[in-house]
């Protein structure tokens, strides 16, 4: 026992579930105490970590220490504590009501947010409700005085003799458009703390650089009396408001709860805490004082112990081998430092915080098990805690832990007794294998199979692991990290059952494994360092002449930093590591790279080194941009070093093995049911080597060690060595004479993976606004034919159309690509769209030289030349007026692009015709034409190492089999609507403002096989609503999957049973000729509606895209050209259904790309964003109402040319049984007042292109959604 006088220090980690304690006496014996709990358990404590804190006092002092009495704390070194209070209460939307003050003009900017809906084909959208209850908007306004995109000259602005400019902490010059109304913002105030609100948050635009407004209303609130106010720009001084505001909205909710419960916990301890030293993690994986821990910076609190936990134990500097963390939960990757990112999103939540880059895994041990549209499913939804999984006694699901249980890898003699309805019962086996019996039966009816629940509950923990992995490949492989170079850190109880697994899927040879691993989140709180981190805006170009002001903004931060820790009671003699970060980006760019201080200095090689490893590319030619200065101090007190564990293991000299516990039969791939060793952790010694089969168990996990792994037991951790299974090997590149079930459901994880790696890439690489803010690009993989395999659900227009393009450019160049080749099409009768959305096609080809996949991307190019200047022009008529058209050209030619050949295209080209211009944005064409390249070199590569593990064969097998299980999966559906509508056929009308019929005809077999028959729908027009034949195969993909509203392949399968009827020279199959940007923008909002019309689904929503685009410059000659040119599609409001209401404010069926932030928007263009709202009563009335469009205000600063491309704002969207129609949109023009005279408002119509002149706004009402049903 130790001395009396001995201290112990205490670390806990407060789950969800369970609570994780570990004392450590000060003395650093060996004489650790752990302690688990449940989290919540009222019949017996109040507070978990309290009652940890007393049976390890217990334990440690040897004296009975009674429940619920306050505890001496004496004998307590520090406390140190992870929770997950702000993440329940945030996923709960639990916390403090609060109110949100923010500029005048967008008080429902937050719930707008960046327009985008949550999941793409659900026609119920769900948007997370707002964290605040009240909103007050602030009598105010800043912006940027210059613009990026169109800067005056140097010297233009005098800020001392003009008083509505100052300087703000980004460096920019700033104006004060409004100057805060202090009377009225106090009686605001007064009037919200008579409510009873205590809690506010402030956020105002360009407070990142400007906060001085947000800091009186601060001042004005304390005077008030309010308790807790949550200042945007003090909490991260970032740009983007809407991020921002979420953030402080965030806080605002969360903090108050946080202050709660640690007074709460305070109350437990003789003194409250006041003499003894207690720190709380925050998300950064750094420590904070009792008294500064904040709400946003809570939210990854419990997670972040995890990863400081392993990155302490697993990785050393001597062998610089970096490590992936897995914890079945999160997965996150450590090689030296922690990696942060700076915006996440939690619970529907933006985060603008730092925050450890953890990535979260969609399959866990509670994700549910089923077989659905062939396919092997896992998850999404969770059976949680509550009824738990099957085993659990409370008649739950099939879950991954089920199958484990039933496999023989989960032992119940080993695991608590804590289920059933009395929580004294062990883990049910019998009903798992009822469960397991049932399912297999379900599976073999389906696919006429033979398959054993065994073979069953082993597919689904294979398709369990490969689901685990795409995330692990994202923060890896994504980044430009070679995955199998890592090592894997498995933590959490249940993470050791799949860790070999894992690890053979990743080509990860190695698995640490630690004592602590099932509470290493608490033991991470043992190995953190108490961290502050401060950081400031810039606006500076790296170059040395700006090196003297970086250099002393680093050393007021610093001290800034260091005060902070001293305050926090770091003594003044402690080490303190001062880490120096510098945010950059490249000019015109917006993917920025918080960069690490090297030893050199040298941030710009620093910068460019990670830049290249994961884009493959830089920009030589552009500046590099500092738009932030940070600096993170971290207080070196900990002296738990940790030792080189491979150092350790080679110089390790094996002792054998005692006799295991006991010998258990457990299912594996490689031999069935094979007799396996078990053995409890604590009889093991270090030097022991085990050959797999077999499990270590302790009380709190389980490690299972396949039958080619082996495990080497060291002093603190287990070293699992992992084979592959020779058995399987052969298995997976034997081409089978059948689709085995399993493998089509890892085959399908697959090639969607490779999709989504492809548009990581493209979106960190591009330049353009369009691609890497809005989201308007989409990337798939397609078969040797150009027949689609996988697309990343990015923008639904896109699904179908894209095979058209590459079946196109397959026809017409297959036989004669060589290995380096890249196509490039944008043109209808190519298979393309509208001609700004540029694809670029890459052939991928074996050994022999044969294609064997193709990779494509497609992204908006904002301008490709045009008609008067501009792409898309509101007013054309003719294709060649659109800008740069490309039928098919090869961009690159034995690894060389041909830059001159694509620039005469895309600039030469539409400048020949009358009135036309080429692209004026061509280096950011040729940028984003190389991102496009890129992404498709990803999935290039990803393709080639898929046919490394498995053999080409195989995976071309599996590529047609899931082509073959999207075709069945919309047979199914319309077999059975075919049922339910009797032989009748399914019509609907719609009609454009012009008057242009939209028909369909839907007739449904018995076989499951449709034809969807477009004739009767109105002719080609003189303008740009021509939709190509494409736009119309998109669109039918895109209702047969939100009908069906299950996960299923999104590939050519999903229109093999489809045959459509659509008549040469209608407005849906227009001539080559035809003008088309709007068809894609708007028609095809149409075609969706008529379709779903036609099934009931719901009723109409907005109908079109609200395409509006800003042109201009200071010298820009119009006809000739423009300096800038920036465009975005606008949300409204989404129809109602049977059984909901429809969502406000989000963009519908055929878009979903986001609209581009307020600060971001005036930073870089002369505008001013004047108000972006919801807009009231637009929805249709009904049982179920429709959504609400939006009111969005542009004000120019200068001349400037403006576009607009809409539909509904003459016909509306209509309801459906006996819900009423929603309200058309409307666009204005607002003259400014000039000489004494008031300004006039022009209504617009539907499409124009119009001048403003300074002061003069533009006004957009977007259209509501239909009701649905009679109202009440």
């Amino acid at each position: 026992m130790p001395s009396q006088l001995t201290k112990i220090d205490i670390f806990i980690d407060r789950g969800g579930t369970f609570t994780d304690c570990i004392g450590i006496p000060e003395n650093d014996s060996n004489d650790e105490i752990v302690v688990k709990l449940l989290s919540v358990d009222p019949s017996n404590y109040g507070d978990a970590p309290t009652e940890g804190i007393r049976r390890i006092l217990e334990i440690f002092t040897g004296k009975h220490l009674p429940r619920n009495e306050r505890l001496d704390t004496s004998r307590i070194g520090v406390i140190r504590m992870g929770t997950t209070v702000a993440t329940n209460a945030l996923l709960e939307r639990k916390g403090e009501p609060s109110a949100l003050l923010i500029t005048q003009g967008f008080k429902d900017l937050l719930d707008i947010g960046y327009q985008a809906r949550p999941k793409l084909f659900d026609l119920s959208i769900s948007k997370p409700d707002v964290l605040y209850s009240e909103v007050v908007e602030v009598e105010e306004r800043v912006t940027m005085e210059d613009s990026t995109k169109d800067p005056l000259p140097p010297g233009t602005f005098d800020v001392a003799s003009d008083p509505s400019l100052r300087i703000g902490n980004s460096g920019d010059i700033v104006r004060i458009l409004t100057p805060l109304n202090v009377d009225k913002t106090a009686e605001s105030l007064k009037e919200l703390h008579a409510k009873g609100y205590r809690s506010i948050c402030i956020c105002l635009a360009h407070s990142y650089s400007f906060p001085d407004h947000e800091e009186a209303i601060r001042d004005l609130a304390l005077k008030e009396g309010f308790t807790s106010i949550s200042v945007s720009s003090a909490l991260i001084p970032m740009i983007k408001l809407v991020s921002r505001g979420m953030s402080a909205t965030a806080d605002a909710y969360l903090t108050p709860e946080i202050k709660k419960y640690i007074q709460g916990f305070r109350k437990g301890f003789e003194d409250d805490l006041q003499h003894t030293r207690c720190e709380f993690m925050q998300s950064d994986g750094g420590l904070s004082s009792i008294d500064r821990f904040s709400g946003l910076r809570a939210i990854l609190s419990g997670p972040a112990g995890g990863v400081v936990g392993y990155a302490r134990t697993s990785y050393h500097e001597d062998d610089n081998i970096p490590v992936i963390g897995f914890d079945m939960a999160n997965v996150s990757r450590y090689g030296g430092a922690f990696e942060h990112v700076f915006e996440t999103t939690t619970a529907g939540v933006t985060i603008q915080s730092p925050q450890l880059d953890i990535n979260t895994v969609a399959a866990g041990g509670g994700s549910i098990l089923a077989f659905k549209n062939g396919l092997f499913a896992i998850g999404p939804e969770s059976a949680g805690a509550h009824p738990g999984p099957a085993c659990y006694r409370k008649g739950g699901p099939l879950t991954v832990t089920d199958a484990n249980l039933f496999l023989n890898r989960l032992l119940p003699k080993y695991f608590p007794s804590i289920f059933g309805p009395t929580e004294n019962m062990p883990l049910d086996y019998e009903v798992t294998k009822e469960k397991f019996i049932a399912i297999t039966s379900q599976i073999n009816d389906e696919t006429g199979g033979s398959m054993t629940p065994e073979e069953v509950a082993l597919g689904f923990l294979g398709v369990a692991n490969e689901a685990m992995c795409r995330p692990i490949r994202a923060l890896t492989e994504a980044k430009g990290f070679d995955v199998s170079a890592h090592r894997l850190a498995v933590f959490g109880g249940a993470g050791g059952q799949h860790a070999c697994s894992i690890a053979d899927k990743l080509g990860i040879h190695t698995v640490v494994v630690h004592r602590y691993s099932s509470i290493l989140s608490a033991y991470g709180m043992a190995l953190a360092s108490l961290v502050q981190e401060v950081q400031e805006p810039a606006s500076l170009i790296l170059c040395p002449e700006t090196g003297d002001e970086v250099s002393a903004r680093f050393e007021q931060l610093k001290k800034r930093a260091e005060k902070e820790l001293f305050d926090q009671g770091v003594s003044q003699d402690t080490d303190i590591e001062i880490q120096l970060f510098l945010n950059l980006r490249y000019d015109g760019s917006d993917t920025q790279m918080m960069i690490r201080r090297p030893e050199d200095g040298d941030f710009k090689t620093a910068f460019e080194i990670k830049h290249k490893r994961e884009f493959t590319f830089l920009f030589p030619e552009k500046n590099i941009y500092i738009d932030d200065i940070r600096v993170r101090a971290v207080a070196i007190e900990n002296d738990r070093n940790m030792e080189n564990i491979f150092e350790e293991l080679a110089n390790q000299h094996e002792i054998p093995v005692k006799s295991s516990c006991e010998i258990v039969k457990t299912y594996f791939t490689d031999g069935g049911w094979r007799a396996t060793r078990v053995f409890h952790l604590s009889d093991l010694v270090p030097g022991n080597h085990i050959q797999g089969p077999a499990i270590i168990i302790d009380n709190t996990q389980t490690i299972v060690v396949t039958p080619a792994s082996s495990a080497r037991v060291l002093e603190n951790h287990i070293i699992l060595e992992v084979g592959v299974a020779r058995s399987l090997k052969t298995a997976l590149t034997t081409t089978p004479t059948t689709p085995d079930p399993i493998q089509l459901s890892i085959f399908s994880h697959r090639f969607m993976s490779i999709a989504e790696q492809m548009g990581n890439t493209l979106q960190k690489t591009a330049v353009s606004i369009n691609i890497k803010e809005r989201l308007d690009f989409s990337c798939a993989i397609f078969g040797p034919d150009g027949g689609l395999v996988a697309n990343a659900p990015h923008i639904p227009v896109h699904l179908g159309s894209m095979q058209y393009a590459v079946k196109f450019q397959h026809d017409k160049h297959g036989t004669t690509l060589k290995p380096g080749d890249v196509l490039v099409s944008n043109h209808p009768f190519a298979g393309g769209t509208h001609l700004p959305d540029i694809t670029v096609i890459t052939p991928v080809f074996s050994p022999k030289g044969e294609i064997i996949f193709y990779t494509a991307s497609r992204g908006h190019h904002r301008d490709i030349g045009g008609f008067g200047g501009i792409s898309g022009n509101a007013n054309a008529t003719e294709i060649w007026q659109e800008g740069a058209s490309i039928i098919s050209f090869k961009l690159v030619s034995n690894g060389v692009m041909d830059e001159e050949g694509i620039i005469k295209i895309l600039v030469e080209e539409p400048a020949k015709y009358p009135d036309c211009v080429g692209s004026m944005s061509i280096n950011d064409n040729l940028s984003d034409l190389k991102a496009q390249i890129a992404a498709n070199a990803k999935g290039a590569a990803l393709i080639e190492d898929l046919f490394e593990y498995y053999g080409q064969e195989v995976v071309q097998y599996y590529m047609h089999a899931i082509q073959k299980t999207a075709e069945i999966a919309v047979r199914n559906f319309l077999k059975r609507t075919a049922k339910s509508v009797l032989g009748k056929t399914l019509k609907a009308v719609d009609y454009l403002d012009n008057g242009t019929r939209i028909q369909v005809q839907i007739s449904i077999h018995e076989d499951g096989s449709a034809d969807f028959d477009f004739t009767g729908t109105g002719p080609e027009n003189l303008n740009n609503l021509n939709a190509p034949k494409s736009v119309c195969l998109s669109a039918i993909i895109y209702c047969l999957r939100c009908l069906i509203n299950d996960d299923i392949p999104l590939n050519q399968g999903c229109l093999d049973s489809i045959r459509v009827i659509n008549p040469e020279g209608t407005i849906l199959n227009p001539s080559t000729d035809a003008a088309v940007y709007a068809g894609n923008t708007q028609t095809s909002q149409r075609v969706v509606d008529v379709i779903l019309h036609a099934f009931e689904a719901c009723a109409a929503s907005q109908g079109c895209m609200n395409s509006m685009g800003f042109f201009g410059g200071r010298d820009a000659k119009p006809g000739k050209g423009y300096n800038f040119a920036y465009g975005e599609t606008i949300c409204g409001g989404a129809g109602a259904g049977p059984t909901w209401n429809g969502a406000s404010a989000v963009h519908c069926h055929m878009t979903n790309t986001r609209i581009s932030d307020l600060e971001i928007l005036e930073k870089r263009y002369p505008i001013i964003l004047r108000r972006f709202s919801l807009r009231q009563g637009s929805g249709g009335h009904g049982l179920h109402p429709g959504g609400l469009g939006v009111t969005r205000v542009v004000e120019a600063r200068e001349p400037m040319t403006f576009s607009m491309i809409s539909e509904r704002r003459v016909t509306r969207p209509y309801g459906l049984n006996g819900g009423f129609d929603g309200e058309v949109g409307l666009n204005l023009i607002k003259r400014a007042d000039r000489d004494g005279k008031k300004g006039r408002v022009l209504s617009l119509g539907p499409r124009g292109v119009f001048k403003l002149q300074k002061d003069d706004q533009f006004i957009v009402h977007t259209p509501g959604g239909g009701g649905w049903g009679a109202p009440l």
